[in-house]
């Protein structure tokens, strides 16, 4: 967590209703939270999760990979916590959470990228994702200039793997063409970096990524607002509690000499013990059935994502643990 490097003071004043105002506040930038190891485990499980949304594996809103008709079109999103419109549906559906579609959980790689980030300090243990959407871009792919809804909470969060690429703010981000816009702040987003919005930068400047030079792929984690959870939705619990590690500056304060094995310093482990996942008999039951379910490639693809482990045991939830919470799908 030491090396992780945290820009906070972005600044970029435009003049807004007559007054200027720092777009950019509210912006953080953290590099070096996932290393080149973790990037391609996390790359390698994505491309394992479009092959099961090819394959008519994953739910029908979880997966959409619309044809690429025009430059800047077609970029492919998974989605898990909830279906989230971008625009309104065939079925009369605004844009927003579509509360009556039961959405696939996230698979326990993604809980644990959340523990990650919320115990470095990353992420505020107030407002722990518990949706996320996964953008898979061919070169030329984009996303145009817009402010995220309000059915989810700040600050929200985007992890970048694969290629580096600009991420555009302004108060009035003009488009040019196709996959083509001009704003007045570019923010270079490094492999492994998380970009947090809040504030300024998540609610009064737009933000876009204009058409990609090379393939990218990008994680958002966000929190939906209570009041518009999907009427089906179940907290998982993996993702309650989650505390954040000591400041590398802070010192630990000493431990009674009655403290039990689990009050550990945090200095002691890079994370605390209910950071950690567990396996337990529910998550094993769930492994066996899945297994018995399904032909013997899937069941090998989940024996192979379910015993490695991208990350160290000691700084890393391990990825041979899973949710206690009962899968939908058979996304492992």
């Amino acid at each position: 967590m030491s090396l992780v490097k945290r820009k906070k003071d972005f600044r970029y004043m435009e003049r807004i209703e007559g007054r200027l105002v720092n777009i950019a506040e509210g912006l953080e930038l953290h590099t070096g939270v996932f290393d080149a190891v973790e990037q391609k485990k996390i790359v390698d499980f994505v491309y394992r999760l479009q092959a099961k949304g090819r394959a008519g594996i994953l739910g029908e809103r979880t997966y959409s990979e619309p044809r690429k008709w025009m430059r800047g079109k077609g970029r492919v999103t998974i989605q898990f916590g909830c279906c989230y419109n971008y625009a309104t549906d065939k079925d009369g559906n605004l844009p927003g959470i579509v509360r009556s579609v039961e959405a696939d959980p996230m698979p326990p790689l993604l809980i644990s990228m959340i523990k990650r980030m919320v115990s470095w300090r990353v992420l505020p243990p107030t407002c722990v994702p518990n949706s996320c959407i996964i953008n898979l871009y061919d070169k030329d792919d984009c996303i145009p200039p817009h402010i995220d809804h309000h059915d989810f909470l700040r600050p929200f969060c985007t992890v970048s793997f694969l290629s580096e690429c600009n991420i555009l703010f302004g108060a009035n981000l003009k488009v040019l063409g196709p996959g083509e816009f001009s704003g007045s702040l570019a923010i270079p987003l490094p492999l492994g970096s998380v970009l947090i919005l809040k504030g300024n930068g998540a609610d009064i400047a737009k933000h876009c990524v204009p058409a990609v030079p090379a393939k990218r792929i990008s994680i958002t984690f966000r929190k939906m607002d209570d009041r518009k959870l999907p009427y089906r939705y179940t907290p998982d619990p993996e993702l309650r509690n989650l505390r954040q590690l000591a400041s590398p500056s802070v010192k630990p304060s000493a431990q009674p000499a009655h403290s039990s094995p689990q009050a550990v310093s945090p200095h002691s482990q890079n994370l605390m013990p209910d950071v950690r996942l567990t396996t337990t008999p529910a998550s094993q039951a769930r492994k066996a059935e899945f297994q018995a379910q399904k032909p013997e490639t899937a069941s090998q693809s989940v024996k192979d994502s379910m015993s490695s482990n991208p990350f160290g045991a000691n700084d890393f939830p391990t990825l041979s643990s899973t949710s206690s919470k009962p899968s939908k799908r058979s996304w492992k």
